[in-house]
């Protein structure tokens, strides 16, 4: 049993805030007080799903996956879009000069977010590569501290649980942080015509001290564009 997990009688036991765990509680208290605002919007990625299918993989190359996909879009919103890419100190918003993503990563005792920097100037597969790396050395423990430093917008994907949607706590001091659900067969409407499609949402919460709700829209429906229309991928911020 975990140092952080004490016994408290039978089939019962107490997690005790310390160590990683307190850390994460301390940093989402700080998150939590911010005057954040969540919207969402609705991503087609079946256009998506075939662009993946139809790149060429190397050998020993990563397999493009729509979350690579998803960074590469956020990388390429946030360079569009910098008051998005930003971090809040002191009641200043610093707009950061390169995309530094965090990518949430589930362990036993908590998330832990390690940062692929300058993601703006990377290309889909090179990103499906960093993540598995960084994936793996996260949950291997292998990462040196660095690894874990210096993001300016956060990424966290829930889309293997199956669920539809929710709302992610802010990472303090950035500004923004983008939850991405399971995609999913939906009916969807298309020129008056129903048709199938592979559909997922988007959920954006930002910090309204340091970004009103119209940008931040715009911040959204740019991920959602270059998603929908994945050839705008290979192109460069």
């Amino acid at each position: 049993m975990s140092a952080a997990v004490a016994e408290a009688g039978a089939g019962s036991a107490s997690i005790a805030l310390k160590g990683l765990r307190g850390a994460i509680a301390r940093n989402m208290a700080l998150g939590w007080q911010a005057p954040r605002v969540a919207m969402g919007a609705e991503a087609d990625v079946s256009a998506c799903r075939a662009w993946l299918r139809a790149q060429s993989v190397g050998e020993g190359d990563a397999k493009p996956t729509i979350t690579a996909c998803v960074l590469r879009a956020t990388a390429l919103a946030l360079a569009a879009h910098p008051r998005m890419n930003a971090l809040l100190k002191d009641n200043v918003v610093e707009c950061q000069g390169a995309v530094h993503l965090g990518l949430a990563v589930a362990l036993d005792e908590g998330l832990m977010v390690p940062v692929i920097r300058d993601a703006e100037a990377k290309p889909v597969a090179q990103l499906a590569q960093e993540t598995r790396a960084l994936a793996a050395g996260t949950r291997a423990g292998q990462l040196p501290p660095k690894a874990y430093q210096g993001a300016t917008f956060t990424v966290t994907n829930l889309g293997m649980t199956g669920i539809d949607w929710f709302t992610p706590v802010l990472n303090p001091p950035q500004v923004g942080i983008l939850g991405v659900s399971s995609v999913r067969e939906c009916a969807v409407v298309r020129d008056g015509q129903v048709r199938v499609a592979a559909m997922t949402t988007l959920t954006l919460v930002f910090d309204h001290r340091a970004i009103d709700g119209y940008p931040a829209a715009q911040f959204l429906q740019a991920v959602k564009a270059h998603l929908e229309a994945p050839d705008s991928l290979s192109g460069r911020p």
